[in-house]
């Protein structure tokens, strides 16, 4: 079964445009199928990265180990601490 093709028009600088032309030359394939296989190598990068600086952020959250206890009690205190310095801000002006 054949795919389906849409036939667009884009227009690129020329340093994209060689750069495009250099890639269909290096995978040996017409100008077309480099620009899909850049596209499709893009967006997989995208969702790889979203992933991985995910897990990240999660590896990094259950290293630090706080309890929920904990964890609101020091966002209580970072409250507390910012309303002080507003406070304290807000009289220096009177």
């Amino acid at each position: 079964m054949a795919k389906m093709t849409i036939k667009s028009t884009y227009t690129m600088d020329v340093e994209t445009v060689r750069t495009l032309e250099e890639l269909a030359r290096r995978w040996n394939v017409p100008k077309s199928e480099a620009l899909r296989r850049a596209i499709r190598l893009a967006a997989n990068d995208k969702e790889t990265t979203a992933k991985s600086r995910l897990e990240a952020f999660t590896a990094l959250q259950e290293s630090v180990g706080l309890t929920k206890e904990e964890a609101d009690r020091w966002v209580k205190e970072v409250r507390e601490e910012r309303m002080a310095s507003t406070k304290k801000r807000f009289r220096d002006f009177e």
